[in-house]
């Protein structure tokens, strides 16, 4: 798409809003190998790229000028957000079939009325309109604040051959059946959009996918005796304790899994092992798991202990002894390396509001991952005295300025929310798959990117914390147990078991003599 009045020179210009080179195809081919973007438009602050004019047709709101609710494109000299008429010279983005304005996808039509068509077309019954059954899935779809994102997303063969074959009732419209339909990874994202749509009764997502892998995977095991004894060991151990979790927390996660998963792959070597040297694991002996734990890493050797102990609780091995599992000392970063990284935060040259606020939780409030993914905008409110409060545990933990303008940014600017998964997440970092938050993997990446490793920084903050106050009262407003504050103060070297509170009262008058 080209702009009316785009640069017509052949020497690079700078994009008036985000200061990059752009010009003119001819200007681009004669750059010398430098990247120059595209001029979309030329309005009357400048030449605008083609990323700020993409973001410039995704924001709407009151306009300064007008005080109107609609597309905002234009920014005045002191920032004001202002309309196509206020601004002046920005042009006109109405859509001529619908009357929206916004990104137009073709001539005219808006991307939301080419999504909607795209939309129609796949989930076409066979009688010119879209099946009954799926017409929530459409309306979610076709409602996403991006369209240009799901345009480009339903030129894929995947979603699309997925779509066709739920529309012409070539699977059942249920988990199992929309999980047979390859490639898996769309199946997985459609299937979740169905459940955010109603089409489907929600399911926790993590123990489906465990149940739909774990009956293909034993099929690769060809022994029948080791087959056997892994579906029992499968069912009586991980499916047992996995349902437990949900009872429990009403949701099982993604690392139980994938540690399951891992763990039986090994358990699986290891009777493979025992076949090669020409023993059954009844006819186990204490030399080989001797030399089973000297070649074994450390993560391997905890890996195959819980099968080892199932083993010898079922009887299905000898009474062995299992050599005792070393703890791992905490390594931790030093307190001025952990204030160097919250200046670091604080200036945030460069970075993400998502990346600063998930650094900020885990260096001001030593949050695990796992905590920080189920995290929701509701556990971020206003207390009765002003100040912004996070609520990790009881009472709430105030946010200290500057930190909480960076907190209240974030909130009012969340990622993957342009798209139908997560238009109205209430997680505080949404993820891409709907209805779900952003995945840990994704979260520990962020800080390895930024060079801040998360459990060295993660320990020296609870440390230097539980120096200031009492570990009771720590753990209470962090949502750490009392217990584990406890131990971690003691470890530190940080007593407060004859901490006497300034408001406390002598037990007894003393006594005056003469």
């Amino acid at each position: 798409m080209t702009g009316t009045g785009a640069a017509g020179g052949t020497e690079p210009e700078r994009c008036a809003r985000c200061g990059r080179l752009v010009g003119t195809a001819r200007a681009r081919n004669q750059a010398g190998g430098v990247k120059v973007l595209a001029v979309m438009r030329r309005w009357p602050e400048g030449p605008i790229c083609s990323g700020c004019f993409a973001n410039a047709m995704e924001i709407y709101g009151i306009c300064d000028g007008c005080g109107t609710d609609r597309l905002l494109p234009g920014i005045g000299p002191d920032g004001q957000r202002w309309c196509t008429d206020c601004g002046g010279g920005l042009g006109d983005y109405t859509c001529t079939r619908c009357g929206r304005e916004g990104w137009r996808e073709h001539a005219g039509i808006c991307g939301w009325c080419v999504l909607r068509d795209q939309v129609d077309e796949l989930l076409d019954d066979g009688t010119g309109r879209v099946r009954v059954e799926l017409t929530p899935l459409a309306a979610l779809i076709v409602s996403m604040k991006r369209p240009r994102s799901g345009i480009r997303w339903l030129t894929r063969p995947g979603p699309c051959g997925i779509l066709r074959a739920l529309a012409r009732g070539e699977v059942p419209l249920t988990h199992e059946g929309v999980h047979s339909l390859p490639p898996l990874k769309s199946s997985i994202y459609i299937r979740d959009l169905m459940v955010t749509a109603g089409i489907l009764p929600p399911v926790d997502k993590f123990m489906f996918l465990f149940e739909q892998w774990w009956p293909a995977w034993l099929d690769t095991i060809t022994d029948p005796e080791h087959r056997a004894t892994l579906r029992l060991f499968l069912t009586w151990h991980y499916l047992r304790v996995f349902r437990a979790k949900i009872a429990a927390r009403g949701e099982l996660g993604y690392g139980l899994p994938q540690l399951a998963r891992a763990r039986l792959r090994l358990t699986a070597a290891f009777l493979n092992d025992l076949a090669s040297r020409g023993r059954t694991l009844a006819e186990t002996t204490q030399a080989d798991l001797d030399r089973l734990f000297a070649q074994s890493s450390p993560h391997q050797r905890n890996a195959l202990r819980p099968f080892l102990r199932w083993a010898m609780n079922t009887r299905r091995m000898p009474q062995l002894d299992l050599p005792p599992q070393q703890e791992r000392p905490v390594t931790l970063v030093t307190q001025r390396q952990r204030i160097q990284l919250i200046r670091r935060i604080h200036d945030g040259d460069g970075m993400e509001l998502t990346d600063r606020v998930l650094a900020l939780l885990v260096l001001l409030y030593a949050q695990p991952l796992a905590r920080i993914q189920q995290l929701t905008v509701t556990d971020i409110a206003t207390g009765d005295d002003g100040h912004l409060h996070i609520r990790l545990g009881d009472p709430p933990t105030p946010v200290p300025a500057p930190f909480d303008q960076v907190i209240r940014q974030h909130v009012t600017a969340r990622r993957n929310q342009m798209t139908a998964a997560n238009t109205t997440s209430p997680w505080l970092f949404p993820g891409r798959a709907s209805g779900q938050p952003m995945h840990t993997t994704s979260l520990r990446l962020r800080l390895h990117n930024l060079g801040i490793p998360n459990l060295t920084n993660r320990s020296r903050a609870i440390r230097e914390m539980l120096r200031q106050a009492p570990p009771i009262i720590i753990a209470g407003m962090l949502g750490y147990s009392a217990t584990g504050a406890e131990k971690i103060a003691a470890e530190y070297g940080t007593h407060w078991q004859h901490y006497v509170g300034l408001d406390r009262q002598p037990r007894r008058p003393p006594r005056l003599t003469e």
